[in-house]
């Protein structure tokens, strides 16, 4: 089962290093992982993405609280929270496919942000399906690259 971890942290060098060394040692992927400062600039926020049951979830918060630059830790139940993730995909065009691949951007509300003579850079922001579905259809006309940002999460209304 996937799980969405929330780690407030510190924003000191080494840290980001120091959470993802507990999750090797541990045996664990992380899926996706998302860190930027938070309104306070000595505090970050991580988004972590990873695969495990409820005892391994339980243990990885566990180990989390030990470190010393923790400050808080908790798991984000995806009915509970508001999720968004973010991809660049630079996708192969010609005179033939321009239009219909600008009709996919449209239909997903996604945007172009680089046009060349034979690729276009699409921005998408939403949830994982949303990413994947836009993605789908744009592999027939070949993806030149792509690069997803990992997914961000906060808790919905008063949560914290």
């Amino acid at each position: 089962m996937k799980h969405t971890i929330s780690v407030i942290v510190e924003n000191k060098p080494g840290v980001l290093s120091r959470v993802a060394g507990l999750f090797a040692r541990r045996g664990f992927n992380i899926e996706s992982l998302a860190v930027g400062v938070t309104d306070d600039p000595s505090v970050s926020r991580m988004t972590i993405v990873a695969e495990g049951d409820e005892r391994d979830l339980e243990q990885i918060t566990k180990q989390l609280h030990k470190l010393i630059d923790t400050l808080k830790v908790f798991d984000i139940p995806r009915e509970l929270s508001a999720e968004r993730e973010l991809a660049l995909i630079k996708v192969a065009v010609n005179e033939k496919n321009r239009g219909e691949i600008t009709q996919i951007v449209e239909i997903f509300r996604a945007r172009i942000i680089d046009v060349a003579e034979d690729s276009m850079t699409v921005e998408i922001t939403g949830e994982e399906s949303k990413v994947e579905g836009i993605i789908k259809l744009l592999r027939r006309f070949g993806i030149k690259e792509m690069v997803r940002g990992g997914k961000i999460a906060l808790q919905r209304g008063g949560a914290e």
